[in-house]
């Protein structure tokens, strides 16, 4: 059993600096390193996601918030009134960052007027490990607990031993980004890594949900007994099956411009540019 811990915040100033900012921001930075670094070693122009890199983090801090706000916790919407809506601090979803930051990819690449068809590998082999570098920050302030369980990897909350969700979802993020990687070394699902990842990440993370607590204050809202993210997560395994299913012959980028070459390689269109 882990035993329950605790990480003092630092005091840079005024500025209260916690562990969980401090491993969310090294998450989107290596994440946003891991793009750059993919997108050139498959001969793609690196720059569009060098800029993309601020899209994503506004977009999904603006997601994050208001899925937290309108579906997890509307108490306080009702409470504090319509400003709670722009306290963009003031709480968070990760699936409410990861839907705004899928609506940020739509709106940049469209008006760059560029294929996320093409950067889709790159992306996907940058978020799944920063991903997990993030949820690792709600491992170490336990903002996730689980249901009481005197499991091997349960947490010992005060209270009682519960399971905690921000280290199984890390956890379930590393498996996956190491699966990942073995599929992109074997030139396997070019193109569809990103939707191999929502149909794993979905069906995991659909799993893990049960595991979440209902007797804790502050506990997560649930719609017809699934949270709110359990229905995201169907819109990702959706997304990922029917994406998967739809196979392509192999392209391989041949110039700092992501033209292709292949016998079935299609120019860019508006269909490739969404997610």
């Amino acid at each position: 059993m882990i035993p329950y811990f605790e990480i003092p915040t630092l005091q840079i100033g005024p500025i209260p600096i916690h562990s969980f900012g401090i491993l969310a921001a090294a998450g989107v930075l290596f994440a946003s390193w891991m793009m750059v670094n993919q997108a050139r070693a498959r001969g793609l122009d690196p720059g569009p996601l060098s800029d993309f890199g601020l899209w994503a983090l506004v977009g999904g801090l603006i997601g994050a918030h208001l899925m937290h706000v309108l579906l997890y916790h509307p108490e306080e919407l009702a409470q504090n009134g319509p400003l709670q809506l722009f306290k963009l601090w003031d709480g968070l979803s990760s699936t409410g960052g990861v839907l705004g930051g899928i609506g940020a990819a739509i709106l940049f690449f469209r008006r760059r007027g560029l294929s996320f068809q093409r950067y889709s590998d790159s992306i996907a082999l940058g978020l799944a490990p920063g991903w997990a570098i993030a949820r690792l920050g709600c491992f170490t302030v336990h903002d996730h607990p689980g249901r009481l369980t005197n499991f091997a990897l349960a947490v010992a909350f005060p209270g009682g031993p519960r399971h905690d969700l921000g280290l199984y979802d890390a956890m379930l993020l590393g498996a996956i980004s190491a699966v990942l990687f073995a599929v992109a070394r074997r030139e396997l699902l070019q193109d569809r890594l990103l939707a191999l990842l929502a149909l794993l990440y979905g069906v995991g993370r659909f799993a893990l949900d049960f595991l979440r607590a209902a007797d804790v204050p502050y506990s997560d809202a649930r719609y017809f007994g699934l949270t709110p993210a359990q229905y995201v997560c169907i819109l990702l395994v959706a997304y990922g099956a029917i994406r998967l299913a739809l196979r392509r012959g192999p392209s391989k980028a041949v110039s700092g411009t992501g033209e292709t070459a292949g016998a079935r390689s299609l120019p860019a269109t508006h269909f490739e540019q969404g997610v």
